[in-house]
């Protein structure tokens, strides 16, 4: 089984956030990346687990970055992959980013293409939809198990008030949510062996891209504590009321 996995670099959790050239592009100074946790916890380890269940098959993970990107995809094959391509650009939409991965995928028929269910920078949870729609295959959104035979995957998926399952013949296209797999921790054989593992890097294919960042913004500072008195319940509920507005 061909097995494509979908990954992306991002902010550490507790990266400082700012942005810079009057507010339209990302401040990456001091800031530390790691590889974005639902492709790697989940989407990645859940595609390696399948080729080891099956005993045959390729796993290959896919980037679209520039030649920073490496370390991350590095981890990736130290974890497990068996190969990276990294296609050699800094996207500017998630379209572009899906355009880019499906044109790789069409050239390589892949039974299944791994997204995570979304990055943690922009929360989106767009590409793998986009991916799906490029590539004319069924999309199942936020699987939280995945299940494969033969040719069919059963996946499950949480949906309000209770759980889905449902049966998709490859080729499909699946975003991993928590629950899909288990993260592993790259052992030093796996980090040693990531370093002969093949890094193939793709020029993009042509595309003009319609979208372009006008502006971010920070959200509001959040306003301190206020503290009642638990014998004053007026005001409490006149903040309530008043400031909080949820009531």
């Amino acid at each position: 089984m061909n097995l494509l996995v979908c990954i992306s670099k991002t902010p550490e959790t507790t990266a400082k956030i700012s942005f810079k050239d009057n507010d339209t592009a990302f401040n990456a100074d001091g800031v530390s990346y790691i590889m974005n946790p639902y492709d790697e916890w989940y989407a990645l380890v859940r595609a390696i687990e399948l080729k080891e269940k099956l005993g045959a098959g390729k796993v290959t993970i896919i980037n679209v970055g520039p030649a920073a990107n490496d370390t991350v995809i590095r981890k990736g094959l130290a974890i497990g992959a068996d190969e990276a391509v990294r296609i050699n650009m800094e996207p500017a939409s998630a379209l572009n980013t899906a355009f880019q991965i499906a044109e790789y995928a069409k050239a390589n028929a892949f039974d299944v293409v791994f997204t995570g269910k979304e990055t943690i920078d922009y929360n989106g949870a767009e590409v793998g939809a986009m991916v799906a729609e490029y590539l004319d295959m069924p999309f199942i959104s936020f699987g939280t198990n995945l299940e494969m035979n033969g040719n069919t995957a059963t996946i499950s998926r949480d949906i309000e008030g209770g759980e889905e399952v449902l049966d998709v013949a490859t080729p499909f296209v699946v975003s991993a949510a928590k629950g899909m797999a288990e993260q592993r921790i790259p052992n030093m054989r796996g980090i040693m062996m990531a370093k002969r593992k093949p890094l193939n890097v793709v020029e993009p294919a042509a595309f003009t891209d319609n979208v372009k960042v006008v502006n971010y913004t920070l959200p509001a500072a959040k306003s301190s504590v206020k503290l009642v008195d638990p014998e004053n319940m007026d005001e409490l509920v006149r903040l309530l009321h008043e400031e909080a507005k949820i009531i």
